[in-house]
């Protein structure tokens, strides 16, 4: 199954970091960036399962871009705390999704937290703290 979900376009913000594992999907909500993927071969580890630190990347760009829309893109953000709880698993052929939360976001500071799906099921939850950085003019 190679079908993108409904509502689902091509990453608006393309980074050397993410280019590997293009291509990439977002959907904006009033709330949230989801991110998005058809799970590939060059997304896994050497057992053909999904990566952690794919998972562990995808999270925090999610969080990060959804606490900078909470912001109203008007601010640059910097990790600054990252944890991932793994619950399961994903393999080649499924879509994996990051829907994220932001917990709450000030001046200084944006709190975030995410969950990653495989096909509507979870395998992941993850928080960040973000440092909330003016972006130079």
């Amino acid at each position: 199954m190679s079908t993108i979900p409904a509502g689902f376009e091509p990453h608006f913000r393309r980074s050397p970091f993410t280019d590997p594992w293009e291509p990439l999907y977002a959907k904006r909500t009033d709330k949230a960036v989801i991110l998005g993927l058809r799970l590939a071969t060059p997304h896994t580890n050497a057992r053909g399962l999904i990566h952690g630190g794919l998972i562990a990347s995808l999270a925090d760009n999610a969080m990060g871009y959804s606490c900078a829309q909470a912001l109203g893109w008007k601010v640059s953000l910097v990790t600054i705390n990252l944890a991932v709880d793994y619950v399961g698993s994903a393999g080649t052929g499924q879509w994996l999704s990051v829907e994220s939360d932001v917990i709450r976001s000030g001046r200084t500071v944006c709190f975030a937290q995410s969950l990653v799906l495989a096909d509507e099921t979870v395998i992941a939850r993850a928080n960040a703290t973000f440092r909330v950085v003016p972006k130079k003019e």
